[in-house]
């Protein structure tokens, strides 16, 4: 974790490198993440999905949308059992993946819940949160679309959202559509990759 500036117990390196197991065996049955990063998974996938709760540490309540294989979902819980603070509730319709995030949050306690929700549906069931995470899930506009419930100015919710290259596309896309204040947070894991952290969220209302 010292390449992300995160110190963390042996004990969290430990559920950590569960969490890892667990994915390779579920993997080999269901759709988890690309084949062709499970090569090169701690940091392709974990050190990269740790990086947004080291910018954002403290006993927060999360909201995970569409949490898929538990990237950077079961990777923030594991962070937090450190504490024993906080907690992020991962968003996933999918039931297939649900079974799966539900096992690795068991087995490695971590301090998460599954909820097999549309996204769409989850400001009912959860109407605040302190901070979204989301990654691989969509573009910006979209993205943004999904956390607009929790974001609207004057909040204190914060969304961090994994991007690529070709973040700045995105973004500029997205101002066509919608207010939000942005900090670009450049990775320490991958090359031309960031993660965007948005608040302040509302959509723009077009003069005719």
């Amino acid at each position: 974790m010292n390449a992300i500036g995160l110190r963390v117990s042996r004990e969290t390196m430990e559920r950590l490198h569960l969490f890892c197991d667990l994915f390779q065996k579920w993997a080999k049955a269901i759709n988890l993440v690309a084949p062709s990063t499970l090569g090169d998974m701690w940091s392709r996938h974990v050190l990269d999905s740790a990086q947004v709760y080291a910018l954002n540490k403290g006993p927060n309540m999360w909201l995970d949308l569409g949490s898929g294989g538990g990237f950077p979902g079961v990777v923030t819980a594991i962070l937090l059992a450190e504490s024993s603070e906080g907690w992020v509730h991962l968003i996933e319709s999918n039931h297939k993946k649900a079974s799966f995030l539900r096992t690795a949050l068991r087995e490695t306690g971590a301090r998460g819940s599954v909820h097999p929700l549309r996204i769409e549906d989850a400001s009912s069931e959860f109407p605040k949160c302190d901070a979204i995470s989301a990654r691989a899930l969509a573009d910006l506009p979209q993205l943004l679309q999904f956390s607009s419930p929790w974001m609207s100015a004057g909040t204190q919710t914060r969304a961090f959202f994994h991007k690529g290259r070709d973040y700045m596309l995105e973004v500029e896309k997205a101002r066509g559509e919608w207010s939000f204040d942005l900090v670009v947070h450049k990775s320490a894991v991958e090359a031309d990759s960031c993660v965007l952290e948005i608040s302040n969220v509302s959509r723009l209302t077009h003069q005719r």
